[in-house]
């Protein structure tokens, strides 16, 4: 049971820890090399009480990591059990409200928000469509829309709510524009800043530094408490980057499975993925340009251990991919120096 808020005031007591947060100061995560007492944790995230994470925008190219829980969140039935007061986080010129018709013919606004979804009274899929494993009846989804401003207490007010749904393992989806080609199995890099989940999990520690998404301030709120963390980031074709990937959604799906042990049913994905691959195949085949970038991207693939990429490679793509992306709009930088091209196969002006 939660005994202690984000906000380091308390106790957390949870089936599989009890950790010792701070209180007041500013301590670093877990593993951390400084004289701070370090949270006591213990990782399960196999047959755990796990909160699966994805965001809309930076953090979701191709739309692959939202894809991902939104699968997980209709396979299991869950519900609504806790949501952020959208007035509070959100700018509504950045982050519009949509209107949508309901199956009544009513038109309703829909606001931006986020929202923990947990198992509730919802009817239960069909047993092939069912999520299945160890932990798959107390898996729970956050999804939402990255806010546009006071970040602290909105990662703050999350993890609150985790800690009171008892939530032992946080399992964190990203997906990055990288250099990676559509015809390649898409590569997902996995980190974590806990020692005790890298050791258990046989994931790296990442190396990169520079500006960062919601996610990255949700686990380093979620480490402080006492609530281990690991991201896994999907590598999207940034030649492709203004549609939905289902191939990346499928990849973080597979590793999903591979790191908690759970089986999850991918419904149409798999036909999705193919017929993603087959139209991207046929706008290369109509512009030689595309065609060679993309055999290049092959080469340069197939190199490295084909058709997996090593974790090192993948951990270099991933630091690359941030640091070109910076926290500009439209994949531009900070300073106002230009970011990645849409069609870098092209040749610049006046070249």
């Amino acid at each position: 049971m939660s005994q202690r808020t984000a906000a380091g005031r308390r106790v957390v007591t949870t089936r599989k820890s009890t950790a010792t947060a701070y209180c007041g100061g500013d301590p670093g995560p877990p593993g951390a090399e400084s004289g701070a007492p370090l949270v006591d944790q213990r990782a399960g995230f196999e047959g755990g009480r796990l909160l699966v994470v994805a965001f809309e925008g930076w953090n979701d190219a191709g739309e692959a990591a939202t894809g991902a829980a939104k699968l997980l969140a209709e396979r299991l039935g869950l519900v609504e059990i806790a949501a952020v007061d959208p007035e509070l986080y959100f700018d509504y010129q950045f982050t519009r409200p949509t209107v949508a018709v309901g199956d009544d013919g009513t038109r309703r606004l829909e606001w931006p928000g986020a929202a923990i979804l947990g198992p509730g009274g919802r009817p239960a899929p069909a047993d092939e469509d069912r999520v299945t494993g160890p932990g798959a009846a107390a898996l729970h989804v956050l999804l939402g829309a990255e806010p546009a401003r006071s970040w602290k207490g909105f990662a703050a007010e999350l993890v609150d709510a985790a800690l009171a749904a008892d939530i032992e393992g946080i399992v964190l989806l990203g997906a990055m524009l990288a250099d990676a080609p559509h015809t390649r199995p898409l590569a997902v890099f996995a980190s974590s800043e806990n020692r005790e989940v890298r050791d258990e999990l046989g994931v790296d520690r990442s190396s990169y530094e520079g500006p960062v998404g919601i996610l990255s301030v949700i686990a380093d709120q979620a480490e402080r408490v006492g609530i281990p963390t690991v991201s896994l980031w999907a590598s999207v074709p940034h030649y492709v980057h203004n549609a939905p990937s289902p191939k990346a959604v499928l990849a973080l799906l597979a590793k999903l499975e591979e790191l908690t042990g759970l089986s999850i049913p991918r419904g149409s994905l798999e036909t999705e993925a193919k017929a993603w691959e087959a139209g991207v195949d046929a706008l290369a085949a109509d512009d030689e340009d595309m065609a060679g970038y993309i055999a290049q991207l092959e080469q340069a693939r197939d190199a490295v251990d084909a058709p997996e990429a090593s974790g090192e490679a993948i951990a270099r793509e991933f630091e690359r991919y941030l640091r070109r992306r910076g926290d500009g709009p439209e994949g531009g930088r900070a300073d106002g120096r230009e970011g990645p091209r849409d069609e870098p196969w092209r040749p610049r002006d006046g070249s």
